[in-house]
C-alpha cells in the first residue's frame, strides 16, 4: 500500500489541516535534525503554502483551530508550526490554547521556517504598512508619559516600522510616539 493511500485512510480522504477533498497529496514534515519524517495528507492549496502561509488569505488558516487538535501528533506538530510563523493576534490565541507535550513542541519549534525580514505590520483593516506610509488613527489613544491624546482621525506621516511586535513609530503632535498598528488605517 502507497504512502498516499495509507494516509488518505488515516484521514478518511481529507485534507490534514483545512478538510478540503480536492487535489490531495503527501507532504513531508521534517520532524528534526536526523532526517526523521512524518507525513500527513494536504490538499493542494495547503500542500503549496504551509511553508509560507502568509502568502494566502489569512482566513484560509483559521482551519487550524480544528486540525491542532488532531488526535496524530505529526499533524499538530505541522498545525503548531503554521500558526506560529502567521503571528496574527487570532493564531496567537490558538497557540496559547494548544497544547504539545515538552518533546514535540520542541520538533515544532525546531522547524519553524524562519523569516529574513522583520514582522509584515498590517492596520486595522489588514493592509500591509511599509516604512514611509501615512496613516490615520481610528480611535482617540491617551499617550501614556506625554500628557495629549492622540486623536481620532489624526493623520500620521512618514511612519517607521520599528522593531516592537503590532507597533509603528510615528510623531503626533511634535513628539515620536509607538502606536498600536490595530488603532490605525493606511490613508
Amino acid at each position: 500500500m502507497s504512502i498516499e493511500k495509507d494516509l488518505e485512510k488515516r484521514s478518511n480522504g481529507v485534507c490534514e489541516l483545512c478538510g478540503s477533498n480536492e487535489d490531495l497529496k503527501a507532504y513531508q514534515v521534517n520532524l528534526n535534525d536526523d532526517g526523521l519524517d512524518g507525513s500527513v495528507l494536504l490538499c493542494g492549496v495547503c500542500n503549496s503554502n504551509v511553508d509560507s502561509p502568509k502568502e494566502i488569505d489569512m482566513n484560509h488558516w483559521r482551519c487550524l483551530s480544528d486540525s491542532m487538535w488532531n488526535e496524530n501528533q505529526i499533524v499538530q506538530i505541522l498545525a503548531y508550526r503554521t500558526l506560529k510563523q502567521l503571528n496574527d493576534p487570532w493564531a496567537n490565541e490558538l497557540l496559547d490554547m494548544m497544547y504539545l507535550d515538552d518533546e514535540a513542541k520542541a520538533i515544532a519549534e525546531a522547524g519553524i521556517v524562519s523569516e529574513d525580514d522583520s514582522e509584515v505590520k498590517k492596520d486595522a483593516n489588514g493592509n500591509i504598512l511599509v516604512e514611509g506610509d501615512s496613516v490615520t488613527i481610528i480611535k482617540d489613544l491617551e499617550v501614556k508619559g506625554a500628557g495629549f491624546t492622540a486623536k481620532r482621525g489624526t493623520v500620521v506621516k512618514g511612519i517607521g516600522l520599528g522593531d516592537v511586535a503590532g507597533h509603528i513609530e510615528g510623531k503626533v503632535n511634535g513628539t515620536k510616539i509607538y502606536l498600536k498598528t490595530c488603532f490605525l488605517k493606511k490613508v
